[in-house]
């Protein structure tokens, strides 16, 4: 994929031949499918969600993660959009999910399916959103490690820590289920909120492709297979960041998923990925720390001076919108982190503002009854 293709790199102003480049073109696989996504969400094929209206719904979450230059971006793509009822819900509906994601509830679905949004659409809408929230935060952090070595002498040279978010407390959720009320590392199930389509209706090719990643038998993959072009660039994407091999440890890949989680709220995110990089990293205890961190509290009190690095980076670039800073990336390059080591942690971040926004927004966690034997 040649450079001029791809929209992060031109938006970002990633210098030629940088180490920033060259880190992305050896992790090539999450940048074409980081492009591919977005060439998934805003190409034709949407018959219920037409490009001005995608459109102009990306530039709104752009430009409110102030990254400017992405929002001209899609206000470019597309002539303005009559604002209609139909149109008016989705706004809102981008807002909750770029801003508090965690305080979604089937209601706002109900809010889209009674204004005309088909349930295809409705999978499409949070895609974007989701997509836009992490495409806006790899330009934001890209574009401060390309400029990292011309920061002025004597700026700022401290920052302020990010605290946990919340998360929710109700007891069941909207099928009468066991919720969890804590942050795990025990395994959870999740209930969509929005009906997932059947695998005996996806074609033939469409069923191979889910069958390919273990998809068929998941509620939460079959309903984002409503959308199945986008849930195959996206599946991609995540792949190519977080299963590759050099650069930032996979358990660090995984820290930065956890931490994400827990700035969003996102209990079942947070379960897989905090057993993922407990057990790779063999640190439990510093996993459980982390998980134990209540809202308003600062995410990396008691950490090494490491992870603190790292849980402090991640947790202001999950914000909306980001306050990440230089500071945090020099931090890191004190402690001999490589570029492509803060690539990684910054794609991986980046990449849990889409997927909790998915999982928080057309679902919920519930606690699985225990299997029993005779």
């Amino acid at each position: 994929m040649s450079v001029h293709d791809d929209i992060v790199h031109s938006l970002a102003a990633i210098p030629e031949g940088s180490a920033l480049a060259e880190s992305r073109q050896f992790r090539r696989a999450a940048t074409e499918h980081t492009q591919g996504s977005y060439q998934a969400l805003f190409s034709g094929g949407h018959e219920h969600f037409p490009l001005a209206a995608r459109s102009a719904i990306a530039a709104q979450v752009a430009d409110w993660h102030q990254v400017n230059k992405l929002s001209e971006h899609y206000q470019s793509l597309a002539p303005a959009t009559e604002q209609t009822q139909w149109l008016s819900v989705a706004f809102d509906f981008a807002h909750l999910l770029t801003f508090e994601p965690v305080a979604a509830t089937p209601q706002a679905l109900q809010t889209l399916q009674r204004a005309g949004w088909h349930p295809d659409a409705i999978v499409t809408l949070a895609q974007l959103i989701a997509f836009v929230s992490f495409q806006s935060r790899l330009i934001y952090g890209f574009n401060l490690l390309a400029n990292s070595s011309s920061r002025e002498e004597g700026a700022q040279s401290t920052v302020a820590a990010v605290t946990a978010g919340r998360w929710h407390l109700q007891p069941l959720t909207a099928k009468q289920r066991r919720a969890p009320q804590a942050f795990t590392r025990k395994e959870l199930a999740w209930e969509p909120w929005l009906a997932p389509k059947p695998f005996a209706e996806f074609t033939p090719q469409q069923q191979e492709v889910l069958a390919r990643f273990g998809h068929q038998n998941s509620d939460y993959f079959l309903l984002l297979g409503r959308d199945q072009p986008v849930l195959e660039q996206r599946t991609l994407t995540d792949k190519g960041i977080f299963y590759t091999a050099g650069g930032l440890s996979r358990a660090e890949r995984e820290l930065a998923a956890t931490v994400v989680s827990k700035v969003n709220g996102c209990i079942y995110c947070a379960s897989v990925h905090a057993r993922k990089a407990s057990q790779l990293s063999k640190q439990p205890e510093e996993i459980a720390l982390l998980l134990q961190v209540q809202p308003g509290d600062i995410l990396s009190a008691g950490q090494s001076e490491r992870w603190q690095a790292e849980i402090e980076l991640v947790a202001a670039l999950s914000l909306t919108p980001p306050r990440l800073s230089a500071v945090h990336i020099e931090r890191l390059q004190q402690l001999s982190f490589t570029t492509l080591e803060i690539t990684d942690l910054i794609q991986s971040a980046a990449f849990f503002a889409w997927a909790n926004r998915l999982m928080l927004t057309l679902g919920e966690p519930f606690i699985p009854d225990p299997v029993t034997t005779t």
